[in-house]
């Protein structure tokens, strides 16, 4: 473990991990964007850092992106189940936002692949539009599978409206819709379709 964060365990460099697995490879300001908080040439230090260790790597992209792309090495690819764990046993403290929490929509990729799932494989595809921060998000599900993409869909089966923390505190199940509602949140259309991909309501950090 300590040679493992010897590697990975400084601030920042993890969530590096991150972006590039949801994001697949990035540009340096596809980076920072998704780092909101993290200093230029911090990120720099990083970057390097990982590229030293054997974690990701550079590639000079040919026009019309004629830029440089920072892509995950196999070893830096293994990290994945790492993130899953700590998504998972991080999960019981996202219903609550600190003040100084900021939030990119794309991260939604993570709680949806971590613990949402079909439940009705053999239903008919259904659609959640997560309209939340920067950019609307959809949830995608149809034949046992649950899939997320930044973007918009012409008619959501359901549309949830709120900040991030009361959204993903009803997709957990740590918060009931009528809890989501008190808290600003605002539901538009089938609401049993959360039924059919929510997961057991996860036990809180006083339970």
């Amino acid at each position: 473990m300590a040679k493992a964060l010897d590697v990975v365990g400084d601030r920042w460099t993890l969530l590096i991990v991150r972006e590039l697995l949801v994001q697949g490879p990035c540009r340096y300001t596809d980076l920072r964007n998704g780092l909101p908080g993290i200093a230029t040439n911090l990120l720099a230090e990083r970057l390097r850092e990982l590229e030293s260790a054997g974690l990701l790597r550079r590639e000079v992209a040919p026009p019309p992106v004629a830029t440089t792309l920072f892509h995950l090495t196999a070893a830096g690819a293994e990290l994945e189940p790492v993130l899953d764990a700590l998504g998972r046993w991080g999960t019981r403290y996202m219903s609550k936002a600190g003040d100084r929490d900021v939030f990119r929509s794309h991260w939604f990729a993570y709680p949806v692949s971590l613990f949402l799932h079909d439940s009705n494989p053999d239903g008919p595809p259904t659609s959640i539009e997560l309209r939340t921060t920067d950019r609307p998000v959809v949830i995608e599900v149809a034949n046992g599978s649950v899939r997320t993409r930044v973007g918009s869909t012409a008619e959501p089966d359901l549309v949830l409206n709120g900040s991030p923390d009361v959204i993903m505190g009803v997709l957990s199940g740590q918060l009931t819709l009528s809890e989501g509602r008190e808290q600003g949140l605002q539901v538009v259309g089938d609401s049993m379709v959360l039924k059919r991909i929510q997961p057991d309501a996860t036990p809180s950090p006083s339970s």
